[in-house]
């Protein structure tokens, strides 16, 4: 597992009010988020009522362009995406050939990205942008919080965020050395996996979905 996190901040226009309705009702009414999910929005009918999409798409070719990155994202699957929080997880038994690449498109709301193995909490604003590792645990929880708890995301509160995401190959030179991933450090136990898992110490493992420690994939839920 990779572990760096980079992250950044590009210049990138508000979506159109009219756009940003439009999620809002489909958060409300079509994908219905209870606190801590995580959700697809339809992403071709968004492009075409959004000019500054290419913008957008522009913006983070030429961030990752600084990183050493440069012509990554033509070629990358993208979704556009929501979220009401986010509990404690990784995405690398689903995603364990990617790294993301996420574009926040909402206003500060007071919520951090929480990636508990790098101790790092990054304020998620319009244009906040980050690439990391999808075994790397995270978590979309209040700033100042010390975890994740449905209780801070109440109904009549506004903390949804919406992101546009890149799966970038892990396999990329260049992606394997910004997020410091190896490759083949143990192809004897890999060969016997009949498919994507992420193991720790030895063992398959998941994480604690109110404070993202590692644990064993057989132990129950916190209480």
């Amino acid at each position: 597992m990779g572990g760096t996190v980079l992250h950044g901040t590009v210049d990138v226009p508000a979506p159109p009010a009219r756009l940003q309705a439009d999620w809002e009702r489909d958060i409300a009414t079509q994908l219905g988020l209870e606190p801590g999910d995580v959700d697809t929005l339809p992403l071709a009918r968004a492009r075409m009522r959004w000019p500054d999409y290419p913008r957008c798409v522009q913006a983070v070719e030429d961030w990752l362009g600084t990183l050493g990155l440069p012509g990554l994202l033509p070629g990358c699957d993208t979704a556009l995406m929501a979220c009401r929080g986010a509990r404690y997880h990784h995405d690398g038994a689903q995603y364990a050939g990617a790294a993301f690449c996420n574009l926040f498109l909402s206003e500060d709301k007071g919520l951090d990205v929480h990636f508990p193995g790098t101790g790092q909490r990054i304020p998620l604003a319009r244009g906040t942008v980050l690439v990391f590792d999808t075994g790397q645990p995270h978590a979309v929880i209040p700033r100042g919080s010390g975890g994740f708890d449905p209780a801070d995301f109440l109904p009549e509160l506004d903390c949804s965020q919406v992101f546009l995401t890149w799966e970038l190959p892990i396999t990329h030179p260049g992606v394997a050395r910004v997020l410091g991933v190896e490759m083949d450090t143990d192809p004897a136990t890999a060969l016997g996996l009949e498919g994507e898992q992420v193991w720790c110490d030895g063992v398959p493992s998941r994480v604690y979905a109110e404070t993202g420690q590692w644990c064993n994939l057989d132990e129950p839920p916190c209480a």
